[in-house]
């Protein structure tokens, strides 16, 4: 088992400890709360970052266990710590993007989104955020990564909501409503 700093900010307020289990990685994170409120544990690599969750209080502390595939830690790279985060990040105010295609690089995503009107983004500390409007009677908006979107309303309307890394990688984000 390996362990690295859980940090907040700069300063180490708990540990993270990773290990490998056959296919899987097993990250159990403990911490003293930075602050109230809803905090979530990172897993930050080399070439990128995992969203592990939400820490669960318990008293001074909190703590989190989960297990991820090789395929969603594979693009970390080798770990260098853990990050303890708000888990209500506000990256600002929405943006419309009326071309929401010319904000990737990925062929994949350019090609799924070349005639997507109504688009909205937004940046956060990883990465960006883009939200496309929601139509239960329409095909759902780049259905391969469905599970991991949330269906908000922004606005008027709702939206699917996807949070993608600098790498151009989804990233699991649970409702922060």
């Amino acid at each position: 088992m390996d362990k690295f700093p859980l940090l907040w900010m700069g300063k180490s307020v708990g540990e993270l400890a990773c290990e490998r289990e056959s296919l899987y990685t097993r990250f159990a994170a403990r911490c003293r709360l930075p602050g109230e409120g809803l905090w979530c544990a990172w897993a930050v690599g080399e070439r990128g970052e995992l969203r592990l969750g939400v820490l669960e209080p318990e008293g001074a502390e909190a703590s989190i266990c989960r297990r991820f595939s090789g395929r969603m830690t594979q693009p970390l790279g080798p770990l260098l710590r853990g990050e303890v985060r708000p888990a209500v990040e506000d990256g600002g105010d929405w943006e419309s993007a009326s071309t929401p295609d010319h904000l990737f690089r990925s062929p994949w995503l350019r090609r799924s989104l070349r005639r997507v009107q109504g688009a909205l983004t937004r940046t956060w500390t990883g990465g960006r955020e883009l939200a496309l409007p929601y139509d239960p009677a329409k095909p759902f908006p780049l259905a391969p990564m469905f599970c991991l979107a949330r269906v908000r309303r922004l606005g008027e309307g709702w939206y699917v909501i996807y949070r993608l890394d600098r790498q151009e990688q989804p990233v699991l984000v649970e409702d922060q409503r």
